[in-house]
């Protein structure tokens, strides 16, 4: 058996040929092969998380019903009481255990000290929903209606919900030792070099955007079932999660164990978007009940927990600027960003700004960049990761910026971008933010993009009438992205029948690895595609990941898979050159089988060669392996971060009446190197577009001042509807990152990066003739006709 277990294969490969680099037009690896995971999830064959029984009890929790305050004192006698109740938990139970109770926090990244977040409130709230206490019950009914019968009392305070409004003096403060709220205060770029740009530039354009608040509202809310093995003392715990191993690390920390006392096993999941890709208070409480009443624990969360509790994102309040030349040379650019971290730093917004601003330079060339990012507490939800972190944050900014200084000049917004774009020979390309562009051709994507979209056409008729009464306007916006980071871990493993079974420590959750995974492991090895089998989601089967999130997937996980093929490959190699009696010069690998060169009625199949190498590993006695013939398992981190980019064009009609707006067109141009395959990266694009098109026409969290959150149903919060959403139309260009063996880039979340500014974009331009230049998202009927009425003064 190969074990090649932390190594990296170094061997060129010819793109598009077989492992010896010899041509094939039997490449599977370019095809838009149909997802194998759609047939069980369309016939609801799929099995999730709520799906399981396991003769569990039920959870609930107790949320408080106030945006901050203290809690006075907690009566759950009469839920106690209750036929069917078997616990009702406090902070008091939690802090009497072995267990910390509390989500970790990394307080090096802060600049303040702050607790983590308890599973259940210890005496304060600093949020609407926060959990306070645990009911479980025989059935989930039973547990709901005793979380009706316990009565808290609580001291309220007040609160403050704007990022902005949280850092200034006399705000309401969440913590003692942060007095102006601000968890984290960060600069990027050099503000000496960035003002002397300013100074020098004939013209500054300065903008307040609002990036409106999400969340997260996949089809599946989060669930969890424990399972406690006292004899060991070890949990199964089953969860929706985007990190098999992020959650096996978190749960132990959260419940003072070692990690190898906890196994994360992950069914299918209906919908991540980085919202399950963080640990939160329900999963942990799960298997802390499972733990305390020694039998199994499920937590199913509500719609509207996942709306008050579950993550939410984004929320940025910024003020910007850019300097640019009259003849259109853009200086330099400065931000300064209060992004809310929501009641307890847990991610998303406190680590916002290395995400955030190193894209600020997006696709230009830009000397100076001084970019401050306050991450802020407010009495809110926590702000996580969803679908971008940061980068449709930053592309928004600098997309607005050069809109708002091609109207100050008097230039076309598309040729102001044309004169700043990086060029091709310029890679890698380091921008004054930090960030180290692998490879790029942006212009021919801007053209792409331009010529599908009938650009001229549609700029010769923006701000105008149309028959219909409605103007019409187009907009334009260009991109990067960075993708990839981190490690991941791949596993190939080839049984005597040569039927390969691949391991990763990924998760897909809509990517469809188990696709693009075995066209790339069965390009390597030669092998049919029904003959590879992918599993994710599971801690024991490999031995650490990281997880799907980033738009890292195929980069990370793709390549760790394929170098472990690769290993896997080389020693079946060997073990075919013994059976051929030839040097092992003389064999090459191709359409399954080991020939001999010059001599191709001398060969022996992948399969034969996989049986004897099984039947040698049974002769040296090792039965814990018998049936593997070849085994590798790699750890695989790239050289560095690939950037993908594109540009998207959108056409739309506004009725100034009303404020409707209508996408008439949608065109996206996307770049993410060599694509696995082609459908499904189309398919990634339209669902991206999908949610940004969302966040820039009609989503948008809402809280009162006093913390309550206003939209915390599907009633309010107006996510988009298919009849709201155009067909969107794509189209790619194919420039290969050299960082990684595959020349791949991340494809997940370019839609949600390109689609606000895209949209923004076009209504400002269909509105150009009113004098309006920007509207802050969600562009909703309200808002769009509350710009044109302030402008005509009424």
């Amino acid at each position: 058996m190969s074990d090649a277990r932390d190594g990296r294969a170094n061997d060129a490969r010819d793109a598009g040929g077989t492992p010896d680099g010899s041509a094939s037009e039997d490449r599977l690896v370019g095809r838009g092969i149909d997802r194998r995971e759609d047939a069980e999830l369309l016939t609801g064959r799929a099995t999730y998380t709520d799906d399981i029984s396991a003769d569990a009890a039920h959870l609930a929790f107790v949320r408080s019903a106030v945006g901050h305050g203290r809690v006075e004192s907690i009566d759950a006698s009469e839920a106690e009481e209750m036929a069917g109740v078997l616990g009702v938990y406090t902070w008091d139970d939690v802090d009497a255990s072995p267990s910390p109770g509390v989500l970790p926090i990394r307080t090096e990244s802060l600049d303040c000290e702050v607790p983590g977040h308890p599973v259940l409130a210890r005496d304060r709230v600093r949020y609407e929903g926060q959990p306070i206490a645990a009911v479980v019950a025989e059935d989930r009914y039973v547990a709901r209606d005793a979380v009706e019968a316990v009565h808290v009392e609580y001291g309220t305070r007040p609160a403050v919900v704007d990022p902005a409004e949280a850092t200034e003096d006399g705000a309401p403060t969440l913590y003692e030792g942060v007095p102006d709220n601000v968890a984290l205060d960060a600069e990027l770029g050099d503000e000496t070099t960035t003002e002397e740009a300013f100074a020098a530039a004939d013209r500054v354009v300065e903008l307040d955007l609002v990036n409106n608040r999400l969340v997260a509202s996949a089809l599946e809310p989060r669930a969890a079932l424990a399972r406690y093995d006292a004899d060991r003392d070890y949990f199964t715990v089953e969860l929706t999660s985007q990190s098999p191993h992020g959650h096996r690390r978190k749960l132990s920390e959260t419940l003072g164990l070692d990690e190898e006392q906890v196994r994360v096993v992950v069914p299918r999941v209906g919908g991540g978007f980085g919202h399950k890709g963080h640990h939160h208070p329900g999963e942990a409480m799960a298997a802390w009940c499972a733990r305390e009443l020694d039998r199994s624990v499920k937590w199913t969360a509500t719609r509207s927990e996942n709306y008050r509790e579950g993550a939410h994102a984004r929320d940025h309040r910024t003020t910007a600027a850019i300097a640019v030349d009259d003849d259109g040379t853009v200086r330099g650019l400065r931000v300064d960003t209060r992004a809310a971290v929501g009641g307890y730093g847990l991610g998303g917004g406190a680590s916002m700004p290395g995400w955030y601003g190193r894209l600020l330079s997006s696709q230009y060339r830009i000397p100076a960049i001084y970019c401050r990012t306050r991450a802020v507490f407010t009495n809110t939800a926590p702000v996580h990761s969803y679908r971008g972190a940061g980068r449709p944050e930053a592309i928004y900014v600098t997309e607005r910026l050069m809109d708002a200084a091609a109207d100050e000049l008097g230039i076309d917004p598309v040729e102001l971008r044309r004169r700043n774009l990086i060029e091709p020979d310029e890679f890698p390309y380091e921008t004054a933010v930090g960030a180290s562009y692998d490879s790029g051709d942006y212009e021919t994507a801007l053209d792409e993009a331009l010529d599908a979209i009938g650009y001229g056409e549609a700029r010769e008729r923006a701000g105008e009438p149309g028959d219909d009464g409605r103007y019409r306007g187009v907009g334009v916006a260009c991109f990067t992205e960075s993708t990839g980071g981190g490690f991941e871990r791949g596993v190939v493993r080839v049984r005597r029948d040569g039927s390969v079974a691949v391991y990763a420590g990924t998760h897909s959750h809509g990517q469809g690895h188990e696709t693009t995974y075995a066209q790339l492991v069965a390009d390597e090895l030669g092998v049919p595609y029904d003959d590879v089998e992918v599993a994710e989601g599971d801690t024991d089967d490999t031995a650490d990941g990281t997880g799907t999130f980033g738009s890292r997937s195929t980069i990370t996980g793709g390549s760790a898979v394929v170098e472990s093929a690769r290993d896997v490959l080389r020693a079946a190699r060997g073990v075919a050159t013994d059976l051929l009696g030839v040097d092992a010069a003389d064999v090459v690998s191709e359409g399954g089988a080991f020939r001999v060169v010059g001599r191709p009625e001398h060969s022996v199949s992948f399969a034969d060669v996989a049986c004897a190498a099984a039947e040698a590993e049974n002769e040296s006695g090792d039965e814990s392996d018998a049936g593997i013939a070849f085994e590798a398992s790699t750890r695989y981190e790239p050289d560095g971060t690939a950037y993908a980019f594109g540009t998207h064009t959108a056409l739309v009609a506004v009725d100034a009446e009303t404020g409707a707006v209508e996408i008439e067109r949608y065109v996206a141009v996307d770049d993410c190197g060599e694509r696995v395959n082609p459908t499904i990266v189309e398919g990634q694009v339209h669902g991206g577009v999908a949610q940004g098109i969302g966040q820039a026409r009609s989503e948008g969290a809402v809280y009162g001042d006093d913390g309550r959150l206003l939209t915390d149903s599907m009633l309010s919060y107006a996510l988009p509807r298919a009849s709201s959403l155009p067909d969107i139309e794509t189209r790619a260009t194919v420039t290969p990152s050299p960082r990684n063996p595959l020349g791949v880039k991340g494809i997940g979340e370019a839609g949600t990066i390109a689609a606000p500014p895209t949209v923004v974009s076009a209504v400002a331009d269909a509105l150009s003739s009113f004098g309006i230049a920007h509207v802050d998202m969600p562009l909703t009927e309200e808002n769009v006709l509350a710009a044109i009425r302030e402008v005509d003064g009424g």
